[in-house]
């Protein structure tokens, strides 16, 4: 063997071992895509449900409905199914001006009325935030004023674990709380991914999450939860439906 066949030996080795490495590497990177591909579903189910939290409703002094409603009238739907069951005396109907003399809080709260609440159990609250971090400021502000500190927050099911991120950074410290999830018909977490507005909702979400994280970077949350709220309302049975008593402010 010739010096020169000897120096090659060792550099044709080291190719051969480093085929071999990227050809293993490539097969794994195969079976990790077909197994991938394999619980796709499942994967994307849980994707789509991670943007839902459901807090159990609990005696509140004011249901909080955001603006922006679908078509259907889903969050009004529930605001109105948890008045009925006595969790609150009022539902404040969040909403942002269409026009000088229109708002889609006047939407909601035809919509509630629509669904059985009196319209003197509804508290319209127009404005012109354009964004939910801009909404909850507005709502914080409002529910001060009023000196109102248990709040139950609905919003459309996709939408509620970013404005719960939102809320308990903006809402005055020791607010209490809770977000209920309306169960929105343009958006099935299941199946989210087989339908253009159920893309479009997923992306928005992730963006706007992505967002809201970057913009209150610096904030705390200031709200609270406590388990003693988890404990029915008192009812009264003086009412054809049943109620919670409550000291209106």
């Amino acid at each position: 063997m010739t010096p020169s066949r000897g120096r090659l030996l060792p550099f044709r080795n080291s190719q051969r071992g480093g085929i071999f490495f990227r050809l293993l590497f490539l097969l794994f990177l195969a079976f990790f895509v077909f197994v991938v591909y394999l619980v796709r579903h499942p994967l994307l189910r849980m994707a789509g449900r991670f943007w839902i939290v459901d807090d159990t409703p609990a005696a509140s002094d004011a249901i909080v409905i955001l603006g922006d409603d679908n078509y259907n009238g889903d969050r009004a739907t529930r605001a109105a199914e948890l008045f009925k069951a006595g969790w609150a005396p009022r539902i404040v109907a969040s909403g942002r001006y269409l026009r000088p003399y229109a708002s889609i809080a006047e939407l909601e709260q035809h919509d509630l009325v629509d669904r059985g609440v009196p319209a003197s159990d509804v508290v319209p609250l127009a404005h012109h935030a354009t964004d939910t971090k801009e909404e909850a400021a507005v709502i914080g502000n409002f529910i001060s004023a009023h000196g109102w500190k248990r709040i139950l927050l609905v919003t459309s099911s996709y939408h509620t674990r970013r404005s719960r991120y939102i809320f308990a950074r903006t809402l005055p410290p020791g607010t209490v709380l809770r977000v209920v999830a309306a169960t929105d018909s343009e958006y099935d977490p299941s199946n989210w991914w087989r339908n253009r507005q159920g893309v479009k909702i997923f992306f928005h979400e992730f963006t706007g999450m992505f967002v809201a994280m970057w913009e209150m970077r610096h904030n705390d949350a200031q709200t609270k939860e406590t388990f003693l709220l988890l404990v029915p309302p008192v009812v009264s049975y003086a009412h054809t439906r049943p109620r919670c008593q409550f000291t209106r402010g």
